[in-house]
């Protein structure tokens, strides 16, 4: 069966880019400027994605608002990760679209 993911990852290099329309909303993305996995709705709430910072991410780094075996499940099983203000979750997100 293998190992779990958790354990074949060492380091991962991810990228951040902030939502330029939502405060403290965040994609994490393995692939810089590869929005291609994000689904098309989400892009349409998250709005245009703003480069922020570059990041070797690993098991054993702690992140401020962020469960990094988490982040790491996200970005290996989805191809993205996305940090919510206020723990916002991503339905409550496009609710809120959808009702402007």
């Amino acid at each position: 069966m293998g190992l779990p993911f958790l354990y074949r990852i060492l380091i991962m290099l991810c990228h951040i880019y902030r939502s330029d329309r939502k405060l403290d909303t965040y994609l994490y993305l393995t692939d810089k400027d590869d929005f291609s996995e994000i689904p098309d709705e989400l892009m349409k709430v998250f709005g245009t994605p703003e480069f922020s910072f570059s990041f070797v991410l690993s098991p054993d780094k702690k992140l401020a608002r962020e469960d990094v075996t988490q982040v790491l499940a996200n970005l290996e099983t989805r191809g993205y990760h996305l940090q919510l203000q206020d723990d916002l979750l991503v339905e409550q997100m496009l609710a809120m679209k959808a009702a402007n």
